[in-house]
């Protein structure tokens, strides 16, 4: 037999900080299908968060008539959904704008509108799996401001809006540019020098994947193991053996939706999706105490030209904010490499104390303040794009990892692409993936080669 995995498997820490989103639990958030281990599965999913639970999905879903249905078996080193999606802003936001012009730049109009296409896509195939299977998850459609508060920031997002429409950018339609004489009133942002709206969507990602689990679990070929990490796998002929410390399975196929783990099972993507930190909160203001409620989704920079947060408002007003990299990107020791997310980010744990007060009109008097704050940590990719697909030179193991803290509108359908090569056999380049998400040797050669970091410390 030959070992396929690192010796040292990286794996979650056990006692996190406490995600707001995680304070309402479902009732499997600590299933065990079964009291032991199966001996054999058809399919293995190392982790249980939004991959793995939507590979499941759509395998349970898209089974072939006639067929019998495949034996499958989730192996979660936590509770699920304990990962990043746990974590996130619950923010489903296709980046159509900054992501899809470096692409275009990069890789040509045509790439730039498959990886457009396929992130805007997610918006109604978010909403209609939520209808279908009646999931109450507080989806709500909105529009996301892209908020700019230096007079350079909003020179180039002019820039960018233009060049998209000047290339035939099919979706350039949906971009709402608006200028400095108009930008305060319409974002509610103090000082706003510019935005950029789109059509964005709001959640409760934990629920949404819980809503998911609860579906599949109802297959007798679904079994689902919560607190076991999966220490290694190993290739026995055909087969593989994937070691955990309550015991060993056999299968014939294995799905790393490890994200930030990743390379604690696969060393090869070591510099290709790295381990980092973020962090983010729950901000809320006293039942006596009133504010405008925000009907946008926001990404904002600072008057530096810096990226500076996102966030989201919840139904009852409340908001969720995240992101404040400029505290402590200089900090390379508190995020990066990082796996520990049970400790908080020290040069910005204070940072949204009084945030909103700052940053919107009408919230001056509101007394909003932090509720709940936490870290995650996030698997970046080193060219920024996810890598989806059969792992090089390893047949029958498939990756659907590194997300880049944007997986709300790429997961979900990736996690189809996936199924569907398995169930069929079918290439990469036959399930309607984008070409830039494709895992291959020469994507992790290249972030061998090329200096530490690549885009993550650009």
């Amino acid at each position: 037999m030959t070992t396929t995995s690192s010796p040292t498997p990286v794996t979650p820490a056990e006692n996190p900080t406490l995600p707001f989103w995680r304070t309402d639990l479902h009732e499997l958030d600590e299933i065990r299908t079964t009291p032991e281990l199966p001996e054999t599965s058809d399919i293995v999913i190392i982790g249980g968060g939004y991959a793995g639970v939507s590979v499941a999905y759509h395998l349970v879903n898209s089974q072939p008539q006639n067929t019998p249905a495949p034996s499958i078996t989730i192996l979660e080193a936590r509770q699920i959904c304990s990962g990043a999606t746990g974590r996130n802003g619950g923010h489903l936001r296709p980046d159509v704008y900054h992501a899809t012009f470096q692409c275009m730049e990069q890789h040509g109009i045509e790439a730039a509108t498959e990886l457009a296409k396929f992130e805007v896509s997610h918006i109604p195939a978010v909403r209609d799996v939520i209808a279908k299977e009646s999931i109450d998850c507080d989806f709500h459609l909105s529009r996301c401001m892209n908020v700019y508060l230096s007079d350079e920031n909003a020179e180039k997002a002019k820039e960018i809006y233009d060049a998209l429409h000047a290339n035939g950018f099919p979706y350039a339609d949906n971009l709402q540019y608006t200028p400095q004489t108009e930008a305060e009133k319409v974002s509610g942002v103090k000082y706003a020098k510019a935005c950029i709206s789109f059509t964005a969507g709001k959640l409760w990602a934990y629920k949404l994947v819980l809503g998911l689990l609860a579906r599949i679990i109802k297959e007798d070929s679904v079994n689902v193991q919560t607190h076991t990490p999966v220490i290694s796998v190993e290739a026995d002929g055909a087969d593989h053996l994937v070691h955990t410390p309550r015991g060993t399975i056999r299968t014939s196929k294995v799905v790393y939706t490890t994200n930030a783990y990743t390379a604690g099972l696969l060393p090869e993507y070591a510099t290709t999706i790295v381990p980092c930190r973020g962090i983010c909160c729950h901000i809320a203001i006293p039942e006596t105490e009133t504010a405008p409620y925000l009907e946008h989704s926001y990404a904002l920079w600072n008057k530096e030209g810096k990226f500076d947060s996102y966030l989201i408002s919840r139904p009852d007003g409340s908001i969720i904010v995240g992101g404040a990299s400029t505290t402590f990107a200089h900090a390379k020791e508190q995020w990066y490499n990082m796996t520990d997310d049970s400790t908080l980010i020290e040069p910005t744990k204070n940072y949204w104390d009084g945030y909103m007060q700052r940053t919107f009109n009408g919230w001056e008097k509101s007394e909003a303040a932090v509720k709940e704050i936490w870290t995650g940590i996030m698997g970046y990719s080193y060219d920024i794009h996810p890598h989806i697909g059969e792992v090089p030179d390893k047949p029958g193991q498939y990756v659907c990892a590194g997300f880049n803290g944007h997986g709300m509108p790429v997961v979900f359908l990736s996690g189809k692409g996936i199924a569907e090569m398995i169930h069929t056999g079918k290439k990469f380049e036959e399930v309607g993936l984008p070409r830039v998400y494709r895992t291959s040797a020469e994507r992790l050669q290249a972030a061998q080669e090329g200096p530490e970091g690549g885009s993550i410390l650009a």
